[in-house]
């Protein structure tokens, strides 16, 4: 049996993670993507589009099971409503919250994301800051 180098037909599952990055050209040519995608099999699941369809869902399904040369298989994982679905929006907020200062720490030093996540962690405060304050949160001297 031919052994991967990666653990699952997914480039998201390549890497151990999904970002930004992964729907940029260069991973996009990386050679395993294709080679994954001849071994895939697609299929849709009607149910999942009905359910898409549905206002009162709107879900989001997704499922995946790997099937191996030698007969065996993984279980099947299936996410009906992913983080960010407006039913799991409470639990998508400490994800979207870390996502945000992981991304204001790669311009901003340590005490001005502390002053940038302060201000949005209040909506109130946030909507009654003048203009001026909220811009200035953002103007640093460190280059682009």
């Amino acid at each position: 049996m031919e052994k991967l180098p990666f653990p699952l037909p997914d480039p998201s599952l390549i890497h151990g993670t999904l970002t930004a990055d992964h729907y940029e050209s260069d991973v996009a040519a990386d050679p395993r993507i294709d080679q994954l995608r001849d071994r895939m099999e697609v299929v849709e699941n009607p149910q999942y589009t009905r359910d898409y369809l549905d206002p009162e869902k709107r879900s989001i399904a997704n499922a995946i099971q790997v099937f191996f040369k030698d007969g065996t298989q993984t279980e099947r994982i299936e996410v009906e409503y992913p983080l960010g679905h407006r039913r799991r929006r409470a639990e998508s907020r400490p994800v979207l919250d870390a996502k945000f200062k992981a991304s204001i720490e790669q311009r901003f030093d340590a005490q001005q994301c502390d002053s940038i996540v302060a201000a949005f962690a209040e909506s109130d405060k946030l909507d009654a800051m003048p203009i001026d304050e909220f811009m200035a949160l953002f103007v640093t001297n460190r280059p682009l």
